[in-house]
């Protein structure tokens, strides 16, 4: 099947973000140590999940921030929904200077861009590994690669839902980012970001993307 959903946000009830999801030690210690170098704590435990306001998530084309100290990372968002488990595009665009001091404030502190367009799990579940996350930054006219890989560097959502709920499905009316890849350069914020999820068994993707608009910091 190749069924094309549109998201409705009015569903979706709570908001989970899992984090350090990654498979491969070594990708994940990388990624860690990414943020580390901006001052962020190692995890306790991988993967840790956050709760977020759900009031986060946005389908906009814009977001607000507060200073430029912040970034997006592409990711892919399962949604338990009123007809099934679902799978979409999103950013977990967070606050770094924020994240120095608490991850979990950090993950507060910005939108949540998701994609309008969503596909439903049960059609690419057994050809899971075979999906590609890619973003771009833009600053100042100059866009570049900024992640690109495989969503099995990250654990499966079937796992993820297993392990922040004890079973292999997600509570009804919850949304899940299921995790990121590396940044190419280091993490560093954009004036426009682009994400896409490509399905190359089926020959689709789904897209999206979002200018980040700059608040004054006058702290």
């Amino acid at each position: 099947m190749n069924s094309l959903g549109k998201l409705d946000l009015d569903q979706v009830r709570q908001l989970v973000i899992a984090g350090w999801t990654g498979r491969d030690v070594a990708a994940l210690e990388k990624h860690i140590r990414e943020l580390e170098a901006l001052g962020v704590k190692r995890p306790q435990t991988t993967p840790i999940f956050y709760r977020v306001a759900v009031s986060l998530l946005t389908t906009g084309d814009a977001i607000e921030v507060l200073g430029d100290h912040s970034s997006g990372e592409v990711e892919c968002v399962a949604y338990s929904l009123d007809d099934g488990i679902w799978i979409g595009l999103g950013s977990d665009h967070t606050d770094r200077k924020a994240e120095t001091i608490s991850v979990s404030l950090s993950k507060q502190m910005c939108a949540k861009p998701v994609s309008r367009d969503i596909w439903r799990f049960e059609d690419v579940a057994s050809h899971w590994d075979s999906l590609v996350l890619r973003s771009f930054a833009s600053v100042k006219g100059d866009r570049r690669l900024y992640q690109e890989g495989s969503v099995a560097a990250m654990r499966t959502p079937r796992e993820l839902f297993r392990l922040y709920g004890d079973r292999e499905l997600l509570p009804a009316g919850t949304a899940m980012f299921c995790g990121t890849l590396a940044a190419q350069g280091g993490v560093t914020p954009a004036e426009t970001f682009e994400m896409e999820l490509h399905d190359p068994v089926l020959s689709r993707k789904i897209v999206h993307s979002y200018r980040v608009r700059t608040l004054p910091d006058q702290c």
